[in-house]
């Protein structure tokens, strides 16, 4: 399990065929010196498991589901991702219940820096930004205003949602910090939607009387909350 707090980004150095699936190889000094043969880790959002790992490299198998559902196939040398080690017990969980299991490929269509009358000129340390992704269509159930989602691995809140796009509030650090700062509008991204509201649309469906409210539409008949979840044992 991860939190969606990314530690380092990585840099893909080749993609190579190996009978059914594709053999990637990523340059990560700092993660990779702390992998060991068969550790999982997140990979710009999914959860891979490390082979050959040395103080510089550590190479991933990408079977046919993960090549289908997600964006790491159709990445090129040289480009960065999101690199993080799965999450101790224990540990404090700064984001969000991360699993590394992707739902599908989105698209980014918006990635704009946040000008202001109070702040008006860009600065590399203080402007924010706004993230708009395209959410594939059988995720999109699940898209919560205010709720969370991992895009690229990364743990972040839905600020809107109409329909068809999500729109994000990206912060200095995690523009910087994540590949973010390296994508451009049209780029794939790996989205994850949150377990609980996942697990919360499963016992809807056994319990056709209860609705959930997203950032599209609100039913009235129930709106799951935080405290009915707890009371139902998520």
């Amino acid at each position: 399990m991860f939190t969606g707090i990314i530690e380092q980004t990585g840099t893909l150095v080749s993609l190579t065929d190996r009978g059914g699936v594709r053999r990637i190889t990523v340059e990560a000094p700092g993660i990779a010196s702390r992998l060991r043969e068969g550790d999982s880790l997140g990979v710009s959002g999914v959860c891979l498991t490390a082979l050959d790992p040395d103080p510089t490299y550590f190479h991933a198998d990408l079977a046919q589901e993960t090549l289908d559902r997600t964006s790491l196939g159709s990445l090129a040398p040289g480009a960065k991702v999101n690199l993080e080690l799965p999450t101790a017990a224990g540990s404090p969980l700064g984001g969000h219940i991360v699993q590394g299991h992707v739902d599908g490929a989105g698209a980014m269509t918006a990635l704009d820096p946040v000008i202001s009358e109070s702040s008006p000129q860009f600065d590399r340390q203080t402007t924010d930004w706004t993230l708009k992704v395209r959410v594939p269509e059988n995720v999109r159930q699940w898209m919560v205003h205010k709720g969370s989602v991992a895009v690229e691995g990364i743990s972040l809140t839905i600020a809107g949602f109409d329909g068809e796009d999500i729109a994000i509030a990206i912060l200095p650090l995690t523009y910087w910090r994540t590949n973010l700062h390296t994508l451009r509008v049209g780029a794939p991204m790996n989205i994850e939607a949150d377990v609980l509201v996942k697990l919360a649309a499963m016992q809807m469906q056994s319990n056709p009387g209860l609705k959930i409210e997203t950032g599209a539409t609100q039913k009235e008949e129930f709106v799951v909350t935080a405290e009915w979840l707890v009371a139902n044992g998520f």
